[in-house]
Order: structure tokens, then sequence, then C-alpha cells
């Protein structure tokens, strides 16, 4: 075999082990995904490329050569002009690609995608999504939720929800609307009251801070354009700390109370948090750190990562403040730092401030710790989607994801006083092999249960599983405000769904 040849066998590592010719088959490749769907609106629609050879086989990195995978998106229709944000297809580096685009605009007839390797068609390509096509900020809800669910590909059963309403067999609404304001507005103040009939959203504030209901609006507002939703009425809580732990036994018994987080020890009924959400609704849109564009930043293969522990963030749990002390010990494991300092203040002559890191940049490092803040820390799921692992901290907290993760597979757990986290350093040093299969594990599971649409079917289910034990209606109570859907002027669309606009007959 000649230099090339070897040099190529090199690069693509033991995915290609028989190849001749490492050249990426355009026709061979594969593209698969819901942005191929016209049915299914997100606020960025995303799909797959995976690069193939010309003997069939799926490359495990990235493909040779200057040659890239190009994606092209437009109207369908000449006569239909609409903006279409398409950035270039992300690299996640194991020979598969994302791409990613945002609409302006709606397109009644359909778009057209066609995507390229140099000059010739990749896959099916190209590809016609028969219309209409709406875009974030259409109006255009289906009546029927089974349609939606389908088209969303979204699973039968979520674990967390199932577990999350056992306590909860019958929700007393009128129960609810006595004790709710009156013990927690007042002791959290992050209470936000919302009810929705006829798919109209109406919310009323309870407390001083619920500044960020601004998130869970936006949510819901986006979600009652995509699907009609269940006449629910319900209690969400904006606050950091789940907030209900009275046990099923308890007399009076636990409140249904919706929070972002949750704990082994309350009762709260968990939504995504409003980080992932937020870095969801804003994808393409100023926002850096979203679950799509993670995974193409995903820094160095793992043979060229930094072989140390990382860590920086605030001062907001005193073990972030022992991970420092250890980094200052042991600095060829671990490289810990504190960006601010907030609730330690006092400490920061003695450990020092780190200038803050660009995200991307963790992940040249071989791994990640993940300590808890205030309460779990939200920058867990990004860093599943890396190609780093994940060292986790034992925690009474968790995230909506949680259930479906295992230490040992999808990361490695370390003790709540991180007294063993150096033991664990050493053992991914020592067992490199099986280091990078448990970050290949996490990483896999977190592509899977993260991707945008799933966070969709996640907020859908548990309000139907909430609506469907409600013990009596819904009401739009005294001081509640209508939370009107977003004047969208420069790109209105006329739903098919509904009767067309004088301007449209």
């Amino acid at each position: 075999m000649g230099s090339r040849g070897c040099a190529l066998l090199l690069l693509l590592g033991a995915a290609l082990p028989l190849l001749g010719s490492a050249a990426v088959s355009p026709e061979r490749s594969l593209v698969w995904g819901p942005g191929l769907e016209a049915g299914l609106a997100l606020p960025v629609r995303y799909f797959y490329i995976q690069a193939v050879s010309a003997t069939g086989r799926n490359f495990s990195r990235s493909p040779p050569g200057r040659t890239q995978f190009k994606v092209v998106i437009k109207a369908l229709s000449p006569k239909e002009v609409t903006r279409i944000y398409t950035p270039h297809p992300l690299d996640r580096n194991d020979g598969t690609f994302l791409m990613r685009y945002r609409m302006y605009g709606s397109v009644r007839k359909g778009l057209k995608i066609e995507i390229l390797y140099g000059d010739k068609h990749v896959a099916q390509s190209p590809y016609i999504l028969k219309g209409p096509v709406y875009h974030e900020y259409c109006d255009c809800p289906e009546e029927d939720p089974e349609i939606w669910q389908n088209v969303f590909s979204c699973p039968s059963q979520e674990p967390q929800i199932t577990k999350d309403f056992i306590s909860f067999p019958t929700i007393d609404l009128q129960r609810m609307f006595k004790e709710i304001p009156s013990k927690f507005s007042q002791t959290r103040g992050a209470i936000v009251h919302y009810t929705i009939v006829n798919n109209h959203i109406y919310r009323r504030s309870l407390g001083k801070y619920t500044d960020f209901k601004m998130f869970s609006d936006e949510m819901l507002l986006s979600l009652a354009r995509k699907v009609h939703l269940p006449n629910v009425e319900f209690y969400l809580n904006v606050g950091d700390w789940p907030v209900e732990y009275r046990k099923v036994n308890d007399t009076p018994g636990p409140i249904p109370i919706i929070s972002w987080c949750g704990s082994v020890d309350s009762r709260d009924i968990v939504l995504p948090t409003y980080d992932v959400t937020h870095s969801t609704l804003e994808t393409l849109r100023g926002v850096t750190n979203d679950l799509l564009s993670i995974q193409g930043n995903t820094g160095p293969f793992w043979d060229n990562k930094t072989e140390q522990a990382l860590f920086r963030g605030r001062d907001s749990r005193e073990e972030r403040l022992y991970l420092v002390k250890l980094s200052k010990e042991n600095p060829e494991l671990l490289d810990a730092g504190i960006t601010g300092y907030f609730f330690f203040r006092e400490k920061e002559k003695e450990l020092g401030k780190v200038p803050l890191m660009g995200f991307f940049d963790f992940f040249k490092y071989k791994y990640q710790v993940n300590v808890d803040g205030t309460v779990a820390a939200y920058r867990f799921p990004y860093l599943l989607l890396g190609d780093s692992l994940v060292l986790k901290q034992d925690s009474q907290y968790y995230e909506h994801f949680y259930t479906v993760l295992k230490p040992w597979k999808h990361y490695v757990p370390v003790k709540r006083s991180l007294e063993d986290l150096l033991e664990k350093i050493k053992w991914a040093k020592e067992n490199d092999e099986e280091a990078q299969k448990i970050a290949k594990e996490g990483q896999s599971v977190a592509r899977e249960l993260l991707q945008p649409h799933r966070l969709y079917c996640y907020y859908y289910k548990v309000l139907q599983k909430y609506a469907e034990r409600q013990a009596s209606e819904p009401e739009i109570r005294d001081g509640m405000e209508l939370v009107p859907q977003p004047d969208d002027r420069d790109s209105v669309c006329s739903c098919h769904r509904k009767k067309p606009l004088r301007e449209d007959l």
C-alpha cells in the first residue's frame, strides 16, 4: 500500500480497517432527522448527515480532504421569497454532520433542500418538503395532539413524568387555589399561576422573584403555536429550589407544583430547565451554548485533549471552593478556578479568581468536573454532549432526563464530599479506553434525549398528564392577564387550519 493509503488508514482509525479507498460516496451517505419533515415546526430545524465510503462503511472521523458537505435551502416556488439562515453543517468529529437552519418566514408550496458533497447530490437529495412549511412564529396549532405527537416522534412514556405523577392520581384545583398563594408565594416568592384555556395562556405572578417567567411564557407560547394544548391550570415555581416536600401520607398531602429542578426528597413535577429551554428557543440567534451548536464544538480528538480534569464556575457551593484547593495541590490532575464570587467573597483573596473561559474551550480537556451550584448544575447536559468524560458529583438534585442515566455507563460518579475525585481522575488516566467509552456513551444518550424536539414532547406530556388528573375545570382567575402571542408583522403566515386572511383571498 502506498504512503497515501497508510496515511488515510491512520487518520480514519479502526472504523475503516480494510478500506482501500477512503473517499466519501455522496450517494451512499445517509441523511435523516426532523428538519426533513415539513410539519415539524421548531425554532431551528435540523437534520444529520453520515459520511459513508464507496465500500459502504461509515466514517467515524471527519473525512479527509478539503471537500465539504454543502446545503442549499430555498422555497420550492420561485414566486415565494423567504429568508432562511443556513450556516455550514457542523462537523461532529465522528463522521456525522449536524445541519441547522432557521426560517424567518413561512412558505405555502414547500421547501427544496439540496445536500451536496462537491458537486454531487448526497443520498436522496434534493429533498422536497411539501408545504405549507411554517416558521417558528407562525400561530398554526395542530388540533389533534396525537397527530402532532406522531409528527414529532414523541415517546409514549417518559420515566420521570411517570414517576412524578405517582403522588398525584387526582389534582384538586380548588385546594391549590386556596393554599398555594399563602403557603408558597410568601416564603419563596417565585410562583407563577398559569391557566391555559382554548389554547390561550393566562397568568398571574405570586411573589417578588418571578422575572424568570419570561422563559416559561416563551416556551408555552411556542408550544401553543404548534399544537392545541389541553385546558389546564397549574403553578410553576420559577425559583432555583424545589418547594414541595410533603409526603403522600402526610395530612394534608403534597400539592403538584411544577419546577425546573427536582430532588430526592421533594414531590415537585419537573420540566426541562429554563436554561435548556431558552437555549433551544434562541438557537442561531445570539445564544452560543445551545444543545445543537455544542455538538460541533467538542474540541480536539480524544487523544489530543489535555489529560486534566477541568472546572470553572461561580462560588455557589462550598465544594467548589474545595475544588480550587485540590487544584492548587494537584495541578497535574485538576485545573479548577472560581470565575466570580458572590456567596463566599471573603475567600477570593485566598483562592484567587480566574477569567471566564469560553465554554467550547472546556472540551480541550479530557475530563469535566460537574459540581452542583445552588441546585443541580445546569451545565451538565452541555458537558455530556461534548467529547469529554464527565465526573459527576453525587447529588440530591436532578433535571428531567437524569432518570435514564447510569453511573459508570454515562458518567463517572464522585462522592458528594469530592473526597474521591482525585482517585477517579487517576482511574480515568490509567483506564483511557474505558474512560473514552463512558464519554461516548454519555454523549450518545444526551444526543438522543436532548434533541430540541424532545423538549417540546416533554413539555406537552407534562401538561397532558396534569390535565387528565384535574378534578375540576381550569379557571381564568381574578388578577390573571393574557400572555399574547408575539406580533410578527415581518413574516406573516396564513395558517391552513384557519380561515384565510382577507388579503389572502
